[in-house]
């Protein structure tokens, strides 16, 4: 994830955001979020961010069935708290990301357990005998970059490449 300034320069808006979560969700092409179809236009009477769904006729936006759908919250805190979440080397209290935030402690909890409540692993992307292994790319270092303290076999620091792979 990215740090603070960079969630401010990405994403600025509201608008920003939806556009984000619209092309993460749906690519190029919205599909209704409550029964699937793809025969959908922009809502005429509601805001810009909702859908109208031509087979069900429901009004729907991207936030549907996601973390972001019925909060008062605007999404930049959301996106903000959540690259406060993935860069806290220790983890982060709800008390230290409200005043980061300037939010009430309570809506922060809530919002961190919606976050967590996403980021559970399902189990669906290993399974089975999993094999990992892993290797460095990239040439010997020149005589005049090498460091004295960089222990043999490249495991040191280094300007090579590190690659892992899996097999299932």
């Amino acid at each position: 994830m990215t740090g603070i300034i960079e969630i401010y320069r990405r994403w600025p808006d509201r608008a920003a955001c939806i556009k984000h979560l619209e092309t993460v969700r749906w690519g190029g092409s919205p599909a209704c979020t409550y029964c699937s179809s793809d025969k959908v236009a922009p809502h005429r009477e509601a805001s810009r961010d909702r859908w109208q769904c031509w087979a069900c006729h429901k009004s729907f936006s991207v936030t549907v069935g996601t973390i972001f759908h019925n909060t008062h919250v605007d999404l930049q805190r959301w996106f903000l708290l959540v690259s406060l979440m993935l860069n806290a080397k220790k983890g982060l209290s709800s008390c230290q990301a409200a005043r980061d935030l300037e939010m009430r402690q309570p809506t922060v909890w809530s919002m961190m357990h919606r976050i967590r409540a996403a980021l559970v692993d399902d189990g669906a992307l290993l399974t089975g005998l999993v094999e990992m292994d892993e290797t460095y790319v990239g040439g010997k270092p020149r005589k005049a970059n090498h460091r004295s303290d960089d222990p043999p076999g490249g495991q040191g620091i280094t300007s090579k490449l590190p690659m892992s792979g899996t097999s299932n």
